[in-house]
């Protein structure tokens, strides 16, 4: 085992979520392999650090980074945190629940500040090619260092994909789009809402994003925003300014043609569409094929069923988060470690189409909550983890609250599982709240 090695590939939260777990193995006495993990940026975090640049950055690589100015967290950090590190730990005291980006950052510093060697994760460090040579019984995986641009083949026993699933963007086209005489931007590429103070904003989407997006340029001064659906409205109540309309149909200059007949002109599009699962680095035997769901074709949400010393982490479309990755990482670790054996390709397969068949059957977010809460739940028993990470019910309550109130569902407050404590409410509500420092939020002014 200390012979064999683990390339992590990517360290924003779930990536540090893996590390984590090899280091916290060391520090009790057990022989771990070598693990490194290779990230592209020069700074650990993944999607929370915020990135001004769009489009390319300055080595020629599509910009990883969607995170915009003002984002603040639309579910509840009770169902977001760490089991063994809260956030009233890290903060010293109880703050309000949905935290803005730069609060969320701050903790997952905190996090794993002194968990993780430094030396154990090389920055700048771009994976091009994964391939598995079956004579080997190794992964070739040639990386590149991005400053330096000295390329890298090494030989690795296990290989843990962490590199996300929201950042190729998924971009429809519509009939006369190339007319438009205005913007036209995909929501990865969002970054400031007061760009739009004044301007008449379609919003392409309805699910999380469109609908904080539609609502984030309305906050800044947008003088209408649109959303566009595909399948059906959401019905909120959302604030003056905002209306829903069905798909777009065609678009004639500025004027955008609705599937209900009707017709509006605007001044910039949005498309908050998702994303694509991409791994342009994977060779394709390899390559996890998925959409955006709560359950993708891997064994226990995480191993590679025809390859199990290949690992994807954090695939799932996510209710939980931090707590998932937590548990997943701990997974990963004791599949490699040997401690919790692999069932056979059939029986492993059995489970996967197990779960799948339950994904099928959820008709709302209720339901999903409820299976990504049952999967967490049976990972962490089978893992024989020292918690209860069972939050569903912070969910329950949390879809509830933004079912009825889009406006101000951020400024209540939920119960931590961890601390037991219930967060106080947002002092300034959210609509009004332009101040998203951390001292502000923190302090609740």
């Amino acid at each position: 085992m200390v012979n064999e090695s683990v390339l992590v590939i990517g360290a924003g939260v779930s990536g540090l979520c893996v590390m984590n777990a090899f280091n916290e193995s060391a520090s009790n006495g057990a022989a771990v392999p070598r693990v490194v993990c290779y990230e592209r940026e020069d700074q650990a975090g993944g999607l929370w650090n915020y990135n001004w640049q769009t489009g390319t950055n300055e080595y020629g690589l599509p910009v990883h980074h969607g995170q915009y100015r003002y984002l603040w967290s639309n579910g509840p950090k009770e169902g977001l945190e760490f089991p063994d590190y809260t956030f009233k730990q890290h903060f010293g005291k109880n703050i309000p629940s949905f935290p803005p980006r730069t609060v969320l950052r701050d903790y997952i510093g905190g996090k794993f500040k002194h968990e993780i060697p430094s030396e154990a994760i090389h920055y700048q460090t771009y994976v091009h090619d994964v391939r598995f040579d079956n004579n080997e019984n190794k992964f070739r995986v040639v990386s590149r260092h991005l400053p330096t641009n000295k390329e890298c083949i090494e030989w690795f026993d296990y290989v843990v994909i962490a590199s996300g699933h929201f950042s190729i963007p998924n971009i429809p086209s519509f009939t006369g789009i190339e007319t438009f005489n205005g913007s036209v931007i995909h929501s990865h590429n969002f970054r400031n809402a007061a760009t739009y103070k004044g301007r008449d904003v379609l919003v392409v989407g309805a699910s999380y994003s469109a609908d904080d997006i539609a609502m984030q340029v309305i906050k800044f001064g947008a003088k209408s925003s649109t959303i566009s659906y595909r399948t059906k409205p959401t019905n909120f109540k959302f604030p003056p300014g905002i209306d829903e309309r069905p798909l777009v149909i065609k678009i004639d200059g500025k004027t955008v043609h609705f599937k209900d007949g009707s017709s509006k002109q605007f001044d910039d599009i949005i498309l908050c569409t998702g994303y694509l699962h991409e791994f342009p680095f994977l060779e394709r035997n390899l390559h996890l094929i998925a959409t955006n769901n709560v359950y993708p074709e891997l064994y226990k949400g995480v191993v590679w069923n025809e390859n199990p010393k290949l690992f994807y982490m954090a695939m799932q479309d996510q209710y939980y988060a931090y707590s998932m990755f937590y548990t997943q990482a701990r997974y990963i670790r004791d599949t490699i470690l040997g401690t919790v054996p692999l069932p056979s390709i059939e029986e492993r397969q059995k489970d996967i189409d197990k779960w799948r068949a339950t994904m099928a059957k959820c008709e709302n977010a209720f339901d999903e909550i409820k299976l990504q809460a049952d999967y967490v739940d049976e990972l962490a028993i089978e893992l024989k983890l020292p918690y209860d990470l069972n939050v569903a019910q912070q969910f329950y309550d949390w879809e509830h609250d933004r079912v009825n109130d889009i406006v101000n569902y951020r400024n209540k407050g939920h119960v931590s599982k961890f601390t037991k404590e219930k967060a106080p409410e947002l002092r300034t509500p959210w609509l009004s709240a332009f101040d998203d420092s951390i001292e502000t939020f923190v302090d609740n002014k």
